[in-house]
């Protein structure tokens, strides 16, 4: 396959296989062939475009609308740093602090873009679309895939403690910012990027600096601490999460009332989705064994392996 007589080498990391390198060494891009969601192009390229100054992210070369049944292409520069998800296996607490420093101000950052609802991104204007949302409330939420995918066969027992903590993470999260009084509670939402993962962070294995933030694709708006949650899905070095937590205490004051336990109770919603869904693979797997101990412990901190990294 080529790209205008370039080679294209399909990019490792994901899970799209829409994604390849172009060119050859010392001039390549970056190119997102959108099949599965052609109009997804031109929300990218605007988010990318907005984004740029605020945290590390690639500079827009070309964009192109879906056209006569063929999908829509962005190409971007490609930057600099190695995935975040090959470094961490080998690097020492220091380096994972050093680390976890910088990711913290790239997540304070994007905490910090506003949207006036939740939903939906849409077109080059980044509309907030409400229109066609799964569910109102995790519990309904929970009960899709318990009608229809694998949470069918968790026992009671587990299935009554998701309930418990759905019901729970909604009341914390609809309230996550009071006022003098609870009439005046309101939930903030902000820009999120909805895969804040090591295998989206590129980093400079030297200065520990986060060189490009990846993949915009599930980007929405939501909660605040939808990406703390993402990222501590799998990852919880305390060297690392401490790190974090310490830039986010200094930088977010939107994510100042207990940022780890929030952030867990905002991943219910996709930890929900992977587990529940019919479809299946490693990162469903492992979520399916989170969830399901955090129901049994009635926790959403529960962890179930014995280290504190969880490769997906």
């Amino acid at each position: 396959m080529d790209w205008h007589g370039a080679p294209m080498t399909p990019l490792a990391g994901g899970y799209s296989g829409e994604t390849f390198l172009v060119g050859e060494p010392g001039d390549e891009v970056v190119l997102r062939v959108y099949e599965r969601q052609p109009e997804r192009a031109v929300v990218d390229a605007s988010l990318l475009r907005l984004l740029d100054g605020i945290v590390p992210v690639p500079r827009v070369v070309e964009v192109r609308r879906p056209d006569a049944g063929r999908p829509g292409i962005l190409v971007t520069e490609r930057l600099p740093g190695r995935r975040l998800d090959l470094l961490m296996p080998d690097a020492d607490p220091d380096a994972l602090a050093g680390i976890g420093h910088h990711v913290g101000h790239v997540l304070a950052a994007l905490s910090g873009v506003p949207t006036p609802r939740f939903g939906e991104l849409t077109g080059a204007d980044l509309a907030v679309s409400s229109e066609g949302l799964p569910a109102d409330d995790l519990t309904a939420w929970a009960w899709q895939f318990r009608d229809e995918g694998r949470l069918a066969s968790w026992p009671d027992t587990e299935w009554k403690g998701l309930l418990d903590l759905a019901a729970e993470a909604d009341d914390h999260l609809a309230g996550d910012h009071r006022g003098a009084d609870a009439e005046t509670a309101y939930t903030r939402r902000v820009l999120v990027h909805s895969d804040f993962n090591p295998k989206n962070l590129l980093v400079d294995p030297e200065s520990w600096q986060v060189t490009g933030l990846l993949d915009w694709e599930f980007a929405h708006a939501g909660s605040p601490y939808a990406d703390l949650g993402n990222l501590t899905r799998f990852e919880r070095h305390p060297a690392f999460v401490d790190a974090v937590l310490e830039v986010l205490a200094d930088r977010a004051p939107v994510l100042a009332r207990d940022p780890l336990r929030m952030g867990r109770y905002a991943d219910l919603w996709a930890l929900v989705e992977l587990a529940g869904s019919l479809r299946t693979n490693a990162v469903r797997r492992l979520a399916e064994d989170l969830l399901r101990a955090q129901a049994r412990e009635g926790d959403v901190l529960a962890w179930p392996w014995e280290t504190p990294r969880r490769d997906p």
